[in-house]
């Protein structure tokens, strides 16, 4: 099939989105084909933007492996610029249908394009620590939902941590069923972060928007961070600002690009 898709991307978590009435049936071989770096289009999964009725858009994402993910904090950034940007709608404010729940977005625009996307992310769910056994060692990691799952550890040095080995056998460990995202954190003060992140479907991304979400409420669970304070967020693509209510409510704040468009051969 022909697919006409743009390629975008929120601090290099890069995506190919697809406007559309609905999702193909092939769409776990067709995000696995154009998602591969080498023979396909390149990406770290695609997005399809579609009509909803209990939202202004939905969106689907799916990974580069062909599964299914709920949420992607930087995709749904880049959706709301998507929509604005192309004149599917003129609000500022937008619902957005997602598999975990309607997300809020607020738009910034500047001279009639959206520069900057703040999300309401929704509500923070904080477990207490866990203790797995993992490569030959004892990893102690603090379980987040952000209506996804994350795996947030605290290290010392997140620059050096070890994703490959560590975050993909943790991704897979039997005390995440479903899989989890894995977030390799640095408390630098209390407002600032530095995050590294093994994404479930997808392994290293420049960032995660969900994976700073979490981890800037596991930081502020335990005291590193302050609540209803802005809390810098660096990734391997850029900084994320992140604000959790005393109530765990999430706010994200970060940019959104276009790279190209195209179209996809038979």
């Amino acid at each position: 099939m022909t697919v006409k898709f743009t390629k975008m991307q929120g601090l290099g978590n890069d995506y190919i989105y697809v406007c559309a009435k609905n999702v193909p049936e092939n769409i776990e071989e067709l995000s696995i084909k154009l998602s591969d770096r080498h023979f396909g289009i390149g990406s770290d999964g695609m997005i399809w933007i579609l009509p909803s009725d209990k939202a202004d858009f939905a969106m689907r994402i799916f990974n580069a492996d062909g599964s299914e993910a709920k949420m992607c904090g930087n995709g749904i950034r880049c959706v709301g610029k998507y929509v604005f940007d192309k004149g599917y709608t003129d609000k500022t404010e937008l619902e957005i249908e997602t598999l975990s729940g309607i997300k809020t977005l607020s738009l910034k625009t500047e001279n009639g394009k959206v520069s900057s996307v703040s999300v309401g992310m929704g509500r923070a769910e904080v477990s207490a620590d866990k203790e797995i056994s993992v490569c030959g060692k004892t990893v102690l990691c603090t379980p987040v939902s952000m209506g996804n799952p994350h795996a947030v550890i605290f290290t010392e040095d997140a620059d050096n941590a070890p994703l490959t080995t560590l975050g993909a056998a943790i991704e897979k460990h039997e005390t995440f069923p479903g899989g989890v995202n894995v977030e390799f954190v640095t408390v630098i003060s209390d407002t600032e972060l530095r995050m590294r992140v093994w994404e479930r479907g997808s392994g290293i991304t420049m960032a995660c928007g969900t994976g700073a979400c979490a981890s800037a409420a596991a930081a502020v669970s335990k005291g590193f961070c302050k609540p209803d304070e802005d809390i810098a967020v660096k990734l391997d693509g850029g900084t994320l600002h992140i604000k959790i209510s005393k109530n765990a409510d999430v706010t994200m704040n970060g940019p959104a690009e276009f790279i190209y468009e195209g179209e996809t051969m038979e």
